[in-house]
């Protein structure tokens, strides 16, 4: 008996792309990414990605772009329930389990010097502080403050060192970890 495969509209291809480009660059990097290791993973040909995305860096950039987007919709969803920080920390904790996404956010951020890069993933932090700014009560240090913890964590939960599946914690990493509150953006008082 043969199957019937659903065929899919250019843009639910389009986001099945970037979905399999943010699990390709979150474990091989910009420079360590081939179109055909997302073509692969997406189960499409190589040529239809470019067709699609032009190239692997607008490819890239999508996936940043999706991260960047999923950070700042999280964070407003949160805020506008709650103007207070901590509803900000709690939403990270969530998504802190997408590890490809994390590792996504910090390859953006290191691929930043590249010229087409580089004011994309700025423009996305920037949106993510602007939702911050815009829908909480917290002074501009405060999320300063917030944004640097959110990084740590971030590095953390690429390093594995926190989320799911976490590795066998050397004494560094739990008195490193021990030192925040879980649902929290901040260290505890």
């Amino acid at each position: 008996m043969a199957t019937t495969r659903t065929r899919l509209t250019a843009a639910e291809r389009s986001e099945q792309l970037v979905g399999a480009a943010v699990t390709a660059f979150a474990n091989a990097g910009y420079a360590g990414t081939t179109t055909d290791d997302v073509a692969r993973l997406a189960g499409v040909s190589q040529p239809y990605v470019i067709r699609l995305f032009g190239s692997k860096q607008r490819l890239f950039i999508a996936a940043v772009e999706h991260a960047c987007g999923r950070i700042e919709q999280s964070f407003r969803e949160a805020l506008l329930a709650d103007p207070d920080l901590h509803s900000v920390g709690e939403a990270y904790q969530d998504l802190l389990a997408e590890r490809d996404l994390m590792a996504v956010l910090l390859h953006g951020f290191a691929a930043s010097s590249e010229r087409d890069i580089g004011p994309v993933v700025r423009k996305g932090f920037g949106r993510i502080y602007q939702v911050i700014r815009d829908h909480s009560e917290a002074s501009p240090e405060e999320i300063r403050d917030c944004l640097g913890v959110g990084m740590l964590l971030t590095v953390l939960a690429t390093m594995q060192i926190i989320g799911p599946d976490p590795v066998p914690h050397d004494t560094w990493m739990t008195e490193l970890t021990d030192s925040f509150d879980d649902e929290t953006c901040e260290p505890p008082e």
